[in-house]
């Protein structure tokens, strides 16, 4: 059992702290500025007006002094907090040793390997070996490019509101607009459907009375004739979609898909990257289900504050891999892998503490937003499993009409001169994301709750 005096000491003792008269205060704005202007906006957080520049925790601070409570945790990246001490002495040690190895054998990248063999799902756990890379990109890349060699197909299935990267061949699978639009033509092959959005089902039905009819969709492309799936070498679905809107599937659905793909032929790919690491009350966010994948793709909260993800994949998948044939120079750096052990040594000890508490804090501020928000018209919708909790907001609640951008700007600010960091995702840029650390107390968690509808109910 984890204390909240022990996670305390994990961040800064006085968030929510506001000390300049603006947000982004004068030395932000200064930071900004030469952002703007010798850096690519084409990044993702683009021209979001705060600037990092100390983290302890579930906590940031800026060049003003003024400290946040955390809730972005770098896009579920920190899982164990930033700038976790054990972390930290474990990264320092390795430096003393060795930090670059090439694409070459290393002892901390064989460690870690063999560590993920032993807590992968199951259909993987110690049935596996693992291809490292620095990000979630090149896991994905790599997994489409081991599903044509494996299974001599070139098809690919994934889903409407998914997020697979920006690379050319995840590109094809990600279907929001800014990272298409104009970047065109993709690798051919990729077929997008409906991933459930029961908020907003495109079927017009209502869970359970809709008896899957999503899940059997997917199972009528790939199983009956004539609807152009005829070469699909894998299927790649996130467990919860993440940037789609923080979307967890209903019960059932994935296992009807996985079927799905046995029967025709196509391999399943599990994509973890933003729901894993514990992030959902689940080392993994396929172990809510029954479902057995092929592959898994990782990154983000097992690398923690370093980059470190990879593609876990079957043993006999990946016997029929060409030794040689995915160079990657910088993968399973030493450091990396180091701190990527440590992490999981974190989430995982004291029978996987961390993580259970997750799922119950999670379910704790889930039953706080939806409590506290019933007389706030602009918050419609409250989901999520663990601590990847999705707000959606809307003009209207009977409508369910997507709050516009300056809505969604005001709730950002709001939040922001509140001292609270959070972010939005989905199809429409609505959709506020609860994925802080998961080292969050309760006292923060509180606190970034009451700021959330303090904000939202002035809207």
């Amino acid at each position: 059992m984890i204390s909240e005096q022990e996670l305390a000491k994990l961040s800064y003792p006085d968030a929510p702290k506001i000390v300049s008269e603006t947000i982004p205060g004068p030395k932000a704005q200064e930071s900004l500025g030469e952002s703007f202007e010798f850096e690519s906006m084409a990044r993702g957080g683009g021209r979001f007006p705060f600037v990092f520049s100390e983290g302890k925790g579930a906590t940031v601070r800026d060049p003003d002094g003024n400290v946040m409570i955390d809730i972005t945790a770098g896009v579920a990246v920190n899982s164990v907090g930033r700038c976790h001490p054990r972390v930290v002495e474990t990264m320092k040690n390795q430096m003393e040793t060795l930090m670059h190895a090439s694409d070459i054998s290393n002892v901390k990248r064989t460690e870690l390997a063999k560590k993920i063999s032993t807590i992968a799902p199951p259909g993987l756990r110690d049935n596996c070996v693992t291809y490292f890379t620095q990000d979630g990109s090149g896991a994905v890349e790599t997994a489409l490019k081991f599903c044509r060699k494996i299974t001599g197909r070139t098809q690919v299935v994934a889903f409407h509101g998914a997020y697979h990267g920006v690379w050319m061949g995840g590109n094809s699978l990600t279907t929001g607009d800014q990272y298409r639009k104009g970047y065109g033509p993709f690798i051919p092959g990729v077929i997008h459907l409906p991933y459930p959005y029961c908020y907003r089902c495109c079927f017009g039905l209502e869970y359970p009375s809709c008896n899957l009819q999503c899940a059997k969709y997917v199972d009528y492309v790939l199983n009956t004739p004539y609807t152009g799936a005829d070469d699909v070498g894998a299927l790649i679905i996130e467990a919860q979609q993440g940037e789609g809107g923080y979307l967890p599937p209903p019960p059932g659905y994935l296992e009807i898909v996985k079927k799905a793909c046995e029967k025709h032929g196509a391999l399943y790919i599990s994509d973890e990257v933003q729901a894993g690491a514990g992030r959902t009350g689940k080392m993994w966010c396929i172990e809510h289900t029954e479902v057995k994948p092929d592959m898994i793709t990782w990154g983000k909260g097992m690398g923690g504050d370093v980059p470190m993800a990879g593609l876990t994949i079957r043993k006999d998948l990946a016997e029929q891999i060409v030794d040689h044939s995915q160079p990657n120079t910088w993968a399973g750096n030493a450091v990396a892998s180091a701190a990527c052990l440590t992490n999981i040594e974190i989430l995982t000890e004291n029978d996987r503490a961390l993580i259970n508490r997750a799922a119950e804090l999670g379910r704790d501020i889930r039953e706080m937003i939806r409590e506290g928000s019933s007389d706030i018209r602009v918050i419609g919708d409250v989901r999520g499993r663990g601590l990847m909790i999705g707000i959606e907001m809307v003009e209207d609640r009977e409508t369910r009409a997507p709050l516009g951008g300056d809505g969604v700007g005001q709730i950002v600010m709001g939040m922001l001169n509140r001292g609270m960091l959070m972010v939005p995702c989905g199809r429409f840029g609505n959709v506020f994301r609860f994925m802080p650390p998961l080292v969050l107390t309760r006292d923060y968690a509180r606190k970034a709750v009451e700021i959330l509808l303090e904000v939202a109910r002035h809207v």
